[in-house]
């Protein structure tokens, strides 16, 4: 898991079989880029959405065996046809990322499971499209990997996603422990805030774990890759308990001891 910027993207690593490295950094290229234009620089609402109409755009020329427009899209069109990709999960990104341009706060859980459901799942079942493997099981257990990995990505950057204005913890949720916005801004760590930190670490962790059997069940590279995805995802979950939740102070993240942890736990994984 890259620690900054797209986190539930697994990025051409060593891992990962030589024939697959291409066709990944061009998804990558494609996700990244686009959730930069709903993210970065000083653009306005209005502007970003145009600009991931674009590549809507690009992607209907694809769909309809046109030449795209720019060497990013010339790129994936390539990727697209070698490996007979849908781009219903390249669009469903596109709607997430526009979805972050107009929408700042999540009334409950469900809905932030929705907004997950575009975000991050298009992600592993293109990974799981790119491996042949396309059965029902594989699929929902990747959404859960693929949905608990953004939530373990919102948990840790709640301050983070604070300075842009958007909050990922369900309002709901808040109002049950009593967090406002306001502590957010302020980062005061109470209990009331810890209650609602530890509620939410759970549900995610809960998610993580019922999709892991997916991992052992992955063949060769992609197999050990995805262990350590699953166990980065709940060693940082572990860190934000070990900060006591605290996480404006310092953003929870994985370090180079995090790491030997996580490959002695991959040799010993069982899902």
């Amino acid at each position: 898991m890259p620690n900054s910027h797209y986190e539930n993207f697994p990025v051409a690593s060593p891992l990962l079989p030589p024939n697959l490295r291409a066709p990944v950094r061009a998804i990558y290229a494609f996700a990244r880029s686009a959730d930069d234009l709903a993210d970065e620089g000083d653009a306005k609402p209005e502007e970003r959405l145009a600009s991931l109409q674009a590549y809507e755009t690009e992607l209907d020329r694809i769909e309809q065996q046109a030449q795209p427009q720019t060497a990013l899209f010339q790129n994936l069109a390539t990727v697209i046809a070698e490996h007979a990709l849908p781009l219903s999960p390249l669009r469903d990104l596109l709607s997430a990322f526009r979805q972050d341009v107009v929408q700042t706060s999540y009334p409950n859980y469900e809905v932030l499971l929705d907004y997950c459901s575009r975000s991050a799942n298009p992600v592993g079942r293109i990974m799981l499209h790119l491996f042949g493997e396309g059965n029902t099981q594989s699929h929902q257990q990747s959404d859960a990997i693929c949905s608990a990995l953004q939530l373990i990505n919102f948990w840790q950057d709640v301050a983070i996603d604070w300075q842009k204005s958007r909050i990922y913890l369900p309002q709901e949720d808040m109002q049950q422990w009593g967090v406002t916005a306001e502590q957010i801004a302020a980062g005061r760590v109470d209990a009331q805030w810890r209650g609602l930190m530890r509620m939410e670490v759970e549900r995610a962790r809960s998610l993580m774990q019922s999709g892991a059997p997916l991992a052992r069940q992955m063949p060769g590279r992609f197999g050990w890759e995805l262990r350590l995805i699953v166990l980065g995802g709940l060693r940082i979950l572990e860190k934000i308990e070990a900060v006591d939740y605290d996480v404006f102070k310092q953003r929870p993240k994985l370090n180079k001891a995090d790491w030997l942890i996580l490959l002695w736990r991959a040799l010993r994984f069982v899902g």
